[in-house]
């Protein structure tokens, strides 16, 4: 009986799952030609831009999509919908917008 008890502590002890691993975004932190060149044309045909989705189809980093973002706004290629200190949303600038500003 005192020989099952010592044997019982030398059983190695269950090990946990460590969870899933998830891989690191590899994104750009500066702007290469052909990042740019489809920054600047397919960009500004969407619908909805935000950061996120600007980091999620060019492979940029967060801060580099927000950048980008402000450039096109000055350009006049996309126009602010809604800011916040956390989110911008961007659309499209269209031309029935542009002449309305104007008023």
């Amino acid at each position: 009986m005192a020989k099952d008890a010592k044997a019982g502590g030398k059983n190695k002890k269950k090990k946990w799952s460590k969870g899933k691993v998830k891989d690191k975004a590899d994104n750009a932190v500066i702007f290469d030609k052909p990042t740019l060149e489809k920054l600047r044309k397919e960009i500004p045909s969407y619908k909805l831009i935000t950061p996120a989705i600007l980091v999620d189809r060019l492979r940029i980093s967060g801060s580099l999509a927000r950048s980008a973002l402000k450039d096109l706004e000055e350009e006049g290629t996309i126009r602010l919908i809604s800011g916040h200190s956390s989110q911008m949303i961007y659309s499209r600038a269209t031309v029935a917008v542009a002449e309305g500003e104007g008023e």
